[in-house]
């Protein structure tokens, strides 16, 4: 028997990929059911413009709430909703967003990683996720006994005073610092904002955005890492939760938070702040030679030091011995080309010097925890 036909309207924006990702997962879970009818406006972040739906007789709806517009819209509607926001401006309904917790940490860990002691956040204050993400920033910062710096965007967007205002900001910052943007859009703000003040990124200024938006992370300059959430995931999900509402059953109300995917490391973040000259070059050794078989004996014998004293300076300055630097940086290369390209495990060990693509399948899957195919199908 097939299931029963549902008309779902979706009041989320077009205008950027977080969101167009979310659709793309509502539309697998579609897909896989079958009989749903989709009812879908052209629109942005703050629309508040729903007139296209006058007259609509529908089951339900998903919806990114994030004004209290959209809101009220919803409760005179009054039918089965999924909320895709971290605002919460109807907390009685069930709701999907990404892990801010995580985005934050890995922000942290990223920076730390590359030697960076001084951290800041450069947030928009009218969405609750990019405050929830400072708020999660701050406290890691503080957990590893440093001290954050925080910029509010003005809300109006980024006119050339504001832009000046952030330039002075960046400028007035220890560095080196690592700055994780709410967005990537608010990333781009930032690497615009460093060029307007004379700040080298990623010498003075190393830049993390959020969301991993193709096309803004690589027409910036330099091209912008970010934080990838898992939106596939996150729209699959709140359109299997809806499905059950118009089936009738009672769904909790809250979040139900998905972790992202991975970090998307670029050169706005790629620096090497380590205050150890010895370890600097042994760092700036591993990642000119991260597609070679390196081993630790080329490492010791590009610095000339013992494995002891170099493992020491090691963890003092970046946490971690020279063997865990080499797997962490090797494992990232084969991340980029499992995400980036349809090639073989066979091709990609090639290209990566493993002797054998089934010894880069275990290394890789006991570093991050899944498979190499596990990750591909993850990541799209």
């Amino acid at each position: 028997m097939p299931p029963p036909t549902r008309h779902v309207a979706l009041l989320v924006e077009t205008s950027n990929a977080y969101a167009r990702g979310l659709l793309m997962g509502v539309r697998s879970y579609a897909e896989a059911r079958g009989g749903w009818f989709m009812y879908l406006g052209e629109h942005s972040r703050q629309e508040t413009d729903f007139s296209w739906l006058e007259g609509w007789r529908g089951d339900g709806v998903l919806a990114r709430i994030e004004n209290p517009e959209t809101a009220a819209f919803i409760a005179r509607l009054g039918l089965p909703t999924v909320d895709l926001s971290a605002a919460r401006l109807l907390p009685e309904l069930p709701g999907v967003e990404t892990n801010d917790e995580t985005i934050s940490r890995w922000a942290v860990e990223h920076f730390e990683q590359r030697g960076l002691r001084h951290f800041a956040f450069c947030g928009d204050e009218r969405f609750a996720w990019s405050l929830k993400r400072a708020t999660r920033f701050a406290e890691h910062v503080r957990a590893r006994g440093a001290t954050t710096h925080d910029y509010q965007m003005v809300p109006s967007g980024m006119r050339s005073v504001d832009r000046e205002r952030l330039a002075a900001w960046l400028a007035g910052l220890p560095k080196p610092v690592g700055v994780l943007a709410c967005y990537d859009i608010a990333g781009q703000e930032v690497l615009e904002a460093c060029t307007l003040a004379g700040l080298p990124v990623p010498d003075a200024v190393a830049v993390m955005g959020v969301d991993n938006d193709e096309l803004i992370g690589n027409l910036t300059s330099p091209p912008l890492s970010s934080i990838e959430p898992d939106t596939k995931q996150m729209g699959s999900l709140a359109a299997e939760l809806l499905d059950q509402m118009m089936d009738g059953r009672s769904l909790e109300p809250g979040l139900r938070l998905i972790d992202p995917t991975r970090v998307v490391s670029r050169q706005s973040s790629e620096i090497l702040a380590v205050d150890d000259p010895l370890v600097a070059e042994a760092l700036r050794f591993i990642r000119d030679h991260s597609t070679q078989s390196i081993t630790v004996a080329d490492v010791l014998g590009h610095v000339g030091l013992s494995r002891r004293a170099l493992d020491q300076r090691f963890s003092l300055t970046v946490g971690r011995t020279v063997h865990h630097e080499i797997t962490r940086v090797r494992m990232d290369r084969v991340a980029v080309l499992l995400s980036s390209t349809d090639w073989t495990l066979h091709r990609i060990a090639e290209r990566l010097a493993f002797r054998h693509s089934e010894y880069m399948g275990v290394a890789f899957k006991r570093h991050t925890g899944k498979t190499p195919g596990e990750y591909r199908r993850a990541v799209g």
